[in-house]
């Protein structure tokens, strides 16, 4: 394995520590120190990949919305109707939230929570553009069937995340009386009816 490999598994172990640690215990109260001591790796060492708590937030915020642009991509590549692909994604975003709750949950309670740690070069959606762009083609490609509406990017993708952050938020305050995935059907046809033409 070449230095560059094991720098980037080291990296990406790193991202995925952190990305627990600031879900489970907050952003504020994290510290590096922290996530050197999960790692068992020295707090100096840790500084060599990232140079502050900021920086580190930011690229797990990329590292997430690459992510979930890369299971949404895929989505997007399928030859189905877009209302199927309404349910593709619903389908996956709340099995990411059971699977691996610490990605949408850092969104949800970090990144949204946050925006201040996010001001100096993660303005706009810049940090989340693998995410907002396969969102944006989805857009794009219902509108050009002829099955959703044309309509502002910010109201549509505003009523799609409202559905899905909304049932995940309930999800992690223990709220639903039905497993996450129960809901899919509804939740889909909702948010598709309502973004139909």
């Amino acid at each position: 394995m070449k230095i560059t490999d094991k720098k980037a598994l080291k990296r990406e172990s790193i991202i995925q520590t952190a990305l627990q640690l600031f879900s489970i215990n907050g952003f504020h109260k994290t510290t590096i120190p922290d996530i050197a001591k999960a790692l068992k790796m020295s707090v100096g060492n840790l500084y060599n990949y990232f140079s502050s708590k900021d920086v580190l937030a930011k690229e797990i915020i990329k590292y997430t919305s690459g992510v979930l642009g890369s299971e949404i991509r895929e989505v997007n590549g399928l030859d189905i109707s877009t209302e199927e692909k309404v349910k593709e994604i619903v389908t996956l975003y709340f099995r990411m939230a059971k699977d691996k709750p610490e990605m949408i949950e850092y969104f949800l309670r970090v990144y949204l929570s946050n925006r201040e740690v996010f001001n100096d070069g993660c303005e706009g959606m810049i940090c989340v553009s693998g995410f907002i762009t396969e969102i944006m083609i989805f857009f794009d490609d219902g509108v050009a069937s002829g099955e959703l509406r044309n309509q502002d990017f910010f109201s549509a993708f505003g009523l799609f995340m409202g559905y899905l952050g909304g049932m995940v938020f309930l999800k992690g305050e223990e709220v639903l009386p039905q497993d996450i995935e129960f809901y899919i059907d509804d939740i889909s046809r909702n948010i598709y009816n309502a973004l139909k033409a």
